[in-house]
């Protein structure tokens, strides 16, 4: 019985859909202050236009990984495996809801980046950025609020040392890792936008 429960207790530790859970969350916080900026900046556009550029590509390293963390959840339980299929999809809700969030997404961020590098005002691009972005925010309000009473516990259970060690989740300093390395890939990439983000209008 003692070996039983030592033996859920290492897979426990080991348990990646957990911990894809946590970083899936932890990244979700992360996009979630830097959007609050982001939308700071709009009505001041006119002002703080460079600033919107630049947390606008700073929030690409972010968004890559959590499509990634999520598309990684998506491939595992839809191909089959045994632990994300115990775990169970999303809610149908937010499940059907998911490409829709996807497309806005890859059309808000991508019609950004073109304008960017367009390097004069366009109105097409600029009314395509701004339908996607009305759209985005109806889908990405939806998604939030579905997930929102989750994420602190799950963005912030890493961090919880009131756990005893020996049933602490493995996999916390990865974790950290991919989220540090996300935010520097997006701060990388806003200084290489420094330039163009200047001159841009």
């Amino acid at each position: 019985m003692l070996q039983l429960r030592e033996s859920v207790a290492v897979e426990a530790r080991k348990d990646g859909v957990a911990g894809n859970s946590r970083l899936t969350a932890a990244l979700g916080a992360v996009l979630l202050v830097l959007l609050a900026a982001e939308g700071a900046t709009i009505p001041f556009i006119g002002q703080l236009r460079e600033e919107h550029i630049l947390i606008g590509i700073l929030l690409l390293g972010p968004i890559a990984a959590k499509l990634a963390s999520t598309g990684y959840r998506f491939a595992r339980y839809y191909l089959g495996n045994e632990a994300y299929q115990r775990k169970g999809p999303p809610p149908l809700t937010l499940r059907l809801l998911a490409p829709g969030v996807v497309f806005t997404t890859v059309a808000l961020f991508g019609t950004g980046i073109a304008l960017l590098f367009a390097g004069r005002p366009d109105n097409q691009l600029i009314f395509l950025h701004k339908a996607s972005f009305i759209a985005w925010v109806a889908l990405m309000t939806i998604h939030v609020l579905g997930h929102l009473l989750e994420l602190p516990a799950l963005a912030l259970a890493d961090w919880n040392r009131d756990e005893p060690r020996e049933r602490r989740l493995a996999g916390a300093g990865a974790r950290l890792s991919a989220v540090i390395g996300a935010i520097t890939l997006g701060v990388a990439l806003a200084l290489l936008s420094l330039s163009a983000a200047g001159s841009w209008g």
